[in-house]
């Protein structure tokens, strides 16, 4: 059984990407990017991209739903994880449910 891993990478246009990858790390994942080996990627036109966080997964389902939930985040949150600011993206997190309290009234 393989690790499954989310990662983030940071484009060269500023552009952030979120994926998953089945196998010994991220870096390989990050190596087949950089090589432009799909030129339908989205990382294709904006390469070289880095890898800025990685998280190794060891049921696929969450990584799966991991994955789903930081490409619906908001830049600042992306930002967040990656300093690894708990305690910002719990603030924006708040900042989220309220909005969404207040246009649902």
């Amino acid at each position: 059984m393989s690790d499954t891993w989310v990662y983030m990478l940071r484009c060269a246009d500023g552009h952030y990407y979120v994926g998953s990858h089945r196998g010994q790390s991220p870096e390989t994942r990050v190596h087949e990017h950089n090589a432009g080996q799909n030129k339908k990627a989205y990382t294709y036109s904006r390469r070289p991209v880095e890898l800025v966080w990685s998280e190794r997964f060891l049921k696929v389902v969450d990584a799966i739903a991991t994955e789903r939930q930081i490409k619906g985040w908001s830049r600042a949150k992306k930002e967040a994880l990656i300093n690894g600011n708990w305690d910002k993206i719990s603030r924006l997190a708040k900042n989220n449910t309220e909005k969404a309290n207040h246009s649902a009234e």
